[in-house]
């Protein structure tokens, strides 16, 4: 099996506000950027959907490693908390159209998310922050239609 390694990050200025997310994607001498901006989001939905992407991306069954300095995201995967929420059909919760978006990809890989301490000099995760920064940043952004129909 593949086996590929995954930094993202997720920004929102203002939080809410313009928001992006930057994934970089490994695979021996392989290497894959991603980035996209969203008019008006939250931190939280960009570092997740900065995953969602990624894993969207993989075109066959790897096994996963994913980076992100996002507790939001890696402890509500590694310590299965989403798979509680997904069975109270995400009530009370924030993000369900992208938590529920996660989950249909989920299974299609060996997945391990990991924290890192954002801002730590870690090469890739400091990439995907400036990916996120500057996509948060362009003039042309898309409507993050899940937040702003769901606030």
């Amino acid at each position: 099996m593949t086996s590929v390694i995954i930094y993202t990050d997720g920004s929102a200025l203002g939080n809410p506000g313009p928001g992006g997310y930057g994934a970089v994607l490994m695979h021996g001498k392989h290497r894959k950027e991603l980035s996209d901006g969203f008019k008006f989001t939250t931190n939280n939905r960009m570092e997740l959907l900065a995953v969602i992407i990624a894993l969207e991306t993989l075109t066959r069954k790897c096994k996963v490693t994913v980076y992100s300095d996002s507790k939001y995201v890696v402890d509500a995967i590694e310590k299965k908390w989403v798979f509680g929420w997904e069975k109270k059909n995400f009530k009370k919760k924030k993000n369900p159209d992208l938590w529920k978006r996660l989950l249909k990809i989920y299974p299609k890989h060996e997945i391990k998310l990991i924290w890192v301490k954002g801002h730590s000099n870690i090469p890739e995760n400091e990439r995907c922050d400036r990916l996120a920064v500057a996509a948060a940043n362009q003039t042309d952004l898309k409507i993050d239609k899940g937040y702003e129909i769901n606030k």
